[in-house]
């Protein structure tokens, strides 16, 4: 395993971070298919920690904390604090907060407060704003993550799924404030959207804030063969809203992904994160097999030539916005906190 430092911040963390939105199963939930209990989440972190990852990923959208819970758990377990690295990431305010008059600095602290609950932790190394709250002015999002890392229950801090005219607003409205600056960006990028490629890699290479994009694989369209079937793609209608529209024209980087794996003698993921991983700091990378870990960590050693990776980005056309960014928009705000 390799390491880098996250941006600016003084983290040091594994070049891949582990995902773990797929852990914590609840009965009825319709995640369920593809999600893990808590003993084969355990299994995929003991492993992941066995291979050198560090670093990793949970938020308190995922399942309403459960996610949280059972990472917190098992990395008591295994690991000392000050060896791991862990990322937890909270939502916008509900009408609920909206309707009792709830500050956007009472909602961090509540959610700083309940996910160090969850984790069954002193400290959050990396608290990230999980989406831009329309609704709440950026500068009580700020004043209650400054407070978080004032009070050290957060050590650095982290954003996602913004544009990158708001992300260099953060900062500079952070550093008029007395806050630390963001450290570290969340990002949807992968060979198949690549939006973030225009403005956001950008800006983030100018400021040293370290990427750390999610769906590294889109949720897994990048390594499958054609008509092969997952239950996480039977099952999971966020993956639908973003990859079915453009299944047509991206068809042709999947078989180019195949097609250089079957060249080198590599796997489809090894070839797909290993051309995100000379782009990005650290991709969250999820994992619900022993196998899938294994592959993620043998991509980090993975070295595609500029012919490579200019024949793999051939084919990428312009997308239109998907998933978290296309409906997270003024009037239409998402609502994604666990109402169970």
């Amino acid at each position: 395993m390799e390491y880098t430092q996250l941006g600016s911040s003084d983290l040091n963390v594994s070049r891949l971070c582990l995902g773990c939105m797929s852990f914590g199963q609840k009965e009825g939930e319709a995640r369920a298919a593809w999600t893990l209990n808590e003993d084969d989440a355990r299994a995929i972190i003991k492993q992941a920690l066995e291979q050198g990852i560090n670093f990793f990923d949970t938020a308190f959208a995922y399942g309403g904390g459960l996610s949280e819970q059972i990472v917190g758990r098992a990395l008591r377990d295994f690991a000392p604090r000050d060896q791991v690295v862990v990322a937890t990431k909270f939502l916008p305010r509900t009408d609920a907060e909206l309707e009792q008059g709830v500050t956007g600095a009472q909602h961090v602290m509540h959610h700083v407060n309940k996910s160090l609950s969850d984790l069954g932790m002193d400290y959050i190394d990396l608290y990230i704003c999980h989406m831009w709250d329309y609704r709440t002015p950026i500068e009580e999002i700020l004043e209650g993550m400054g407070q978080a890392v004032k009070e050290g229950k957060v050590r650095s801090l982290g954003f996602s799924n913004c544009y990158a005219w708001q992300l260099c607003h953060v900062n500079h409205l952070a550093e008029q404030m007395g806050i630390p600056q963001i450290v570290a960006l969340q990002g949807h990028y992968n060979l198949l959207f690549r939006e973030e490629e225009r403005e956001m890699v950008p800006y983030c290479k100018e400021a040293n804030i370290a990427l750390t994009p999610y769906s590294p694989l889109a949720s897994g369209r990048l390594v499958k063969k054609p008509g092969e079937v997952t239950a996480r793609m039977e099952h999971d209608n966020v993956l639908h809203a973003k990859y079915d529209r453009s299944a047509q024209q991206d068809a042709v980087i999947i078989a180019r992904v195949a097609e250089l794996a079957e060249k080198y003698g590599l796997t489809t993921t090894q070839v797909a994160l290993g051309w995100l991983l000379q782009k990005v700091a650290a991709p969250v990378v999820g994992a619900t097999k022993s196998k899938h870990l294994t592959e993620a960590v043998a991509a980090v050693e993975v070295q595609l030539s500029a012919e490579d990776c200019a024949y793999l980005e051939e084919p990428y056309v312009p997308h239109q916005l998907v998933g978290v960014m296309e409906f997270n928009q003024p009037g239409k705000q998402l609502d994604l906190h666990d109402k169970k």
